[in-house]
């Protein structure tokens, strides 16, 4: 039974190998399937007349069988990865078509666009976070996202998910690759193009690869993608900083704010340490996602038509096609005292990896949020608490940069978290009053993961408060 069933897919493959067929026809013989058995006889036609009529001893056929396995494992092999997608993806849908282009196959396609028709019903992969779509048929350059770069079988059930929403797939599609450190997904500003979705006049998607490792192939250039890609990675930041920002002044305040300048207040209302230019085009996008079904009242704050996407299990947090936010959750930090690290992330997204220096026991396994945020606490950029600092919900506790910059990666403060100078100002301008923070043990990977162009802000207000003297059990 398994000998004919490698040889029915061989012959799929090679309908033009009479030999396949003559010996897939021997096996349904030896089935007393003899109907099947004459349909491959009269394939073979002139190999059946020759070997019917001849003596081949068994032990040639098996010989013969299993070069042909053996052979066709061999180039299977060769294309594996992009033979693995495509199979996964014709179990899932039904949807392949090779693109009319001399040479091109379903089987090997190695430096080819692969040319995929959405005509299935709706067939969602367990473990996928369900896409949310947009109208984007006005959209003409692309629009990014980023999902987890990992097996072939997942890219596929990523890819197959996006295709199930082709209707509101933007015309032109750039996904971009994360990768895995344990349960932490890496967002970095050079993460790697994996491959685009061009949405054709004809109501067709093509994929273009560009893992050369994936397609075995040499991708074509992408160099304006990838300039464009980092300016969106940027603007993600950016917008998630915003989303933070707009959620605690609602807690805050009970209502929305009317513009964004209430947001980048002077001290001690200072949410965000400034504002950006994508902050200003974008600020009423934002605020709009709150104002269907935010909870003005108390203490609660829901994104309008977002999943809860939070749990750390999940390789693919956000998904979103077309969306303008990405992130599904709001940034928090994470200190891990096992390793001196301190981390911004958001749901299972790890977007930095601070190296800091701790307290050893003086410092609380908690959980707080930031109270307080102040530019030169005490009055000096150069201090023992350095140029920024961060309290810690009401307790003497704070994050905030330091004097002595050999103690970061060491337990010598009494209880605070210290970060060197460029660090902390990064920090500061990219988390908003009412980040939650949790000291925990053995958590975050070793990995450093800072970007080379720092998250900066536009420091437009006074954050100094010359009215406060601080005594963090720095």
């Amino acid at each position: 039974m398994k000998n004919s069933i490698f040889l029915k897919k061989y012959v799929e493959q090679h309908p033009e190998n009479k030999m396949g067929w003559y010996l897939l026809g021997k096996e349904y013989e030896k089935n007393g399937e003899e109907g099947k058995a004459n349909y491959c006889f009269n394939q073979s036609s002139d190999v059946y007349e020759a070997f019917e009529h001849s003596r081949v001893p068994d032990d040639v056929w098996k010989e013969y069988q299993d070069r042909l396995f053996h052979q066709s494992r061999n180039r299977e092999r060769r294309t594996y990865k992009i033979r693995l997608l495509l199979l996964t993806l014709m179990f899932l849908f039904l949807i392949l078509a090779p693109l009319e282009a001399p040479g091109v196959t379903v089987a090997s396609i190695p430096a080819e666009k692969q040319t995929l028709t959405n005509d299935t019903e709706k067939n969602q992969a367990d473990n996928v976070t369900e896409v949310k779509v947009k109208d984007t048929a006005s959209i003409n350059i692309p629009t990014f996202t980023a999902q987890h770069r990992g097996s072939s079988q997942e890219t596929a059930r990523n890819l197959a998910l996006l295709l199930d929403y082709s209707s509101a797939l933007p015309i032109k599609m750039a996904v971009l690759g994360m990768e895995r450190k344990d349960k932490w997904l890496i967002w970095k500003q050079n993460m790697p193009l994996t491959y685009t979705l061009d949405k054709m006049a004809n109501a067709q998607i093509v994929f273009q690869s560009y893992d050369p490792m994936a397609c075995d192939c040499t991708p074509p250039d992408a160099t304006d993608l990838k300039a464009s890609a980092l300016e969106w990675v940027k603007k993600q930041e950016q917008l998630v900083a915003l989303s933070g920002a707009i959620r605690f002044f609602v807690q805050e305040n009970g209502r929305l704010p009317a513009r964004l300048e209430e947001l980048s207040q002077p001290f001690p209302n200072n949410v965000i340490s400034g504002s950006t230019e994508v902050m200003e085009q974008y600020f009423d996008t934002i605020k709009a996602r709150y104002t269907s079904s935010t909870t003005l009242a108390g203490n609660t704050v829901t994104l309008p038509n977002k999943e809860d996407s939070g749990s750390t299990t999940n390789d693919n947090t956000s998904s979103n096609v077309g969306d303008d936010v990405f992130f599904e959750q709001p940034l928090e930090i994470i200190v891990d005292k096992a390793n001196h690290r301190l981390a911004v992330v958001s749901g299972n997204i790890l977007l930095r990896n601070y190296e800091v220096g701790l307290g050893g026991g003086k410092t609380p396994e908690e959980d707080f949020v930031i109270s307080e945020k102040v530019v030169n606490p005490n009055g000096s950029s150069n201090g023992e608490f350095g140029s920024r600092g961060m309290q810690l919900s009401t307790s003497n506790y704070a994050i905030h940069g330091t004097d002595e910059p050999n103690s970061i990666g060491l337990d010598e403060s009494n209880g605070c978290i210290r970060m060197t100078q460029e660090d902390v100002e990064e920090l500061f301008d990219l988390v908003p009053m009412g980040t939650k923070v949790s000291i925990v043990k053995g958590v975050l990977p070793d990995e450093l993961l800072v970007p080379t162009e720092r998250y900066k802000s536009r420091h437009r207000q006074d954050q100094t408060n010359p009215l406060k003297t601080y005594h963090w059990l720095n």
